[in-house]
């Protein structure tokens, strides 16, 4: 080789050595959404980080080089995970391979616990700094896992307003960072135009159906919200039903089970903080949607059903007098919950209809769902995460 060219491919090899690199894990949606906007805030401060690992399309978007999709790995319950196990084991000899070979500056890691915390055993076996963004639940079942948190993480960035000092008893070096969904919740359109934008008719209850974001959630949730749907249907005269379709899911998959019931539904894609907007009260997945919707302000049904063996290994463990995170942050039942066999279309219905027909109750929920707003902190979690995540990159051991 020329001696200028090989001066030339000796200075880009140390270049690219010098640069910082940060292998990110979210095996979720929502880590998915909250991770995008994490490393969107990085590059901001370093241009020149180079991410890899596990996400979606917002990770993706955000300049991610993905080693594998979240889609294929996104479990509910038991059976899911047996029927997932063999990818989301090679996956994880994947990444571990990597920490041992390319030691990356930082492991970030987002929610996904039973995936992420063995990761970070073999981050800090290999000496790579581990960075949690989005606790695990430990709050709700296994508080155990705390203790095991302590010895494999190095620093942690929690989203609700008392898991700083539930870590920061147990001796985890723990920031209170505000949640993100207060920088992503929020609406384009006024509601007329919105109503105009989506032909939704204006002057009708509209009620929203929110079946989660996974298949294996819809396929169980859907149906049961149907019902319900039917059964609201021929109480009132005026109603439309709406569903806001989530971006991991095929619209053809959603239309078919929608198909087999004698109800309406219009399906949007893309614009759900909107659709939820429209909405007087939604049937809801319990998880992430329940916290969006709150923060809409949209009273709602909380709706949980897992697998029958999911349920009984999740009674033994949970520890929590409510399953849906807005009741959990309120302390107390603002909205109902519906819990596996308590989920049939008929209380699911009778839950509804009281809430639209009992005077006074929405504007209840209302007012107890804005204060929701109130106890999660400020805007800019994502730009806060971010300095703490930079700051660990720049500090030695």
């Amino acid at each position: 080789m020329h001696p200028e060219l090989s001066l030339l491919k000796d200075r880009k090899d140390k270049e690219s050595a010098s640069k910082k690199q940060i292998m990110i894990v979210a095996g979720e949606a929502s880590g998915d959404l909250h991770g995008g906007n994490l490393v969107q805030a990085l590059h901001r401060i370093d241009p020149e980080i180079r991410f890899y690992g596990v996400g979606g399309g917002k990770l993706r978007a955000a300049g991610v080089e993905l080693t594998a999709d979240a889609a294929e790995m996104a479990v509910v319950g038991l059976t899911e995970v047996v029927s997932k196990l063999g990818f989301i084991l090679k996956v994880m000899s994947q990444l571990k391979a990597s920490l041992k070979k390319d030691r990356p500056d930082l492991l970030i890691l987002i929610d996904y616990p039973d995936f992420n915390l063995p990761l970070a055993r073999a981050a800090k076996k290999y000496g790579v700094k581990v960075f949690y963004y989005i606790s695990p639940q430990v709050w709700a079942w296994r508080r155990g896992r705390i203790g095991k948190i302590k010895k494999v993480v190095d620093r942690m960035a929690v989203i609700l307003p008392f898991e700083a000092d539930l870590y920061g008893e147990a001796g985890v070096d723990a920031t209170f960072v505000g949640h993100p969904l207060l920088d992503v919740v929020r609406t384009k359109y006024s509601r007329k135009d919105a109503l105009i934008r989506f032909d939704l008719r204006e002057g009708v209850t509209t009620v929203g159906i929110l079946p989660g974001s996974r298949q294996s959630e819809v396929t169980r949730l859907l149906p049961v919200m149907l019902g319900a749907a039917e059964i609201v249907n021929e109480k009132f005269k005026d109603v439309q039903f709406v569903l806001p379709l989530a971006d991991t899911l095929d619209i053809s998959f959603v239309s078919q089970i929608i198909a087999r019931y004698s109800v309406t539904v219009k399906i949007i894609p893309d614009e759900v903080y909107d659709v939820i907007a429209c909405t007087d009260i939604a049937m809801v997945a319990s998880g992430t949607a329940t916290l969006e919707t709150a923060l809409m302000e949209t009273p709602m049904i909380i709706i949980y059903k897992v697998s029958v063996p999911s349920y009984y290994v999740g009674r033994m463990v949970i520890d929590v007098d409510h399953i849906g995170l807005v009741n959990i942050i309120a302390g107390k039942e603002i909205v109902p919950e519906l819990i596996q066999f308590e989920a049939s279309p008929e209380k699911i219905a009778a839950a509804v209809i009281n809430i639209l027909t009992t005077k006074g109750r929405k504007e209840y929920i209302r007012a107890e769902l804005k204060k929701i707003r109130g106890m999660l902190g400020s805007h800019g979690a994502a730009e806060r995460v971010a300095r703490l995540a930079y700051d660990m990159i720049n500090t030695q051991h």
